[in-house]
């Protein structure tokens, strides 16, 4: 499941991921988030959390955000990736070279780090 995060700058979309995601959680939630967001600003900042309780993405899930991603690589301006779950920190480590703006990644428990990073 995806939840939207309240109280954050207008430019900045913040989602938690929980349980299992699915590519419907993508389309209902963060698809229409980010396109929203876009018709009001050029350049979008995203904190994506990960929850204690995250089990996984579907194959769905994974596809939406690779195109998601790609369809508006350019309007990415900063991304923090908030988790405990190592294999994502290590994908979002491995792969945030292909990112065109700066992606940092933090511990749940720097989740206020996080919001101030990508405020700033």
């Amino acid at each position: 499941m995806i939840t939207l995060l309240p109280n954050l700058p207008e430019n900045t979309i913040g989602i938690s991921a929980s349980g299992r995601v699915s590519g419907a959680d993508y389309e209902a939630v963060l698809i229409p988030a980010v396109e929203t967001a876009l018709e009001k600003h050029k350049k979008l900042r995203l904190i994506y959390e990960l929850s204690d309780d995250f089990t996984g993405f579907t194959a769905g899930a994974m596809w939406d955000d690779m195109k998601l991603g790609m369809a508006h690589l350019t309007a990415w301006e900063r991304v923090a990736v908030v988790t405990d779950v190592s294999w994502i920190a290590n994908a979002a480590n491995m792969f945030r070279f292909v990112m065109p703006c700066p992606v940092k990644i933090f511990p749940l428990k720097d989740r206020a780090e996080a919001e101030a990073w990508i405020a700033a």
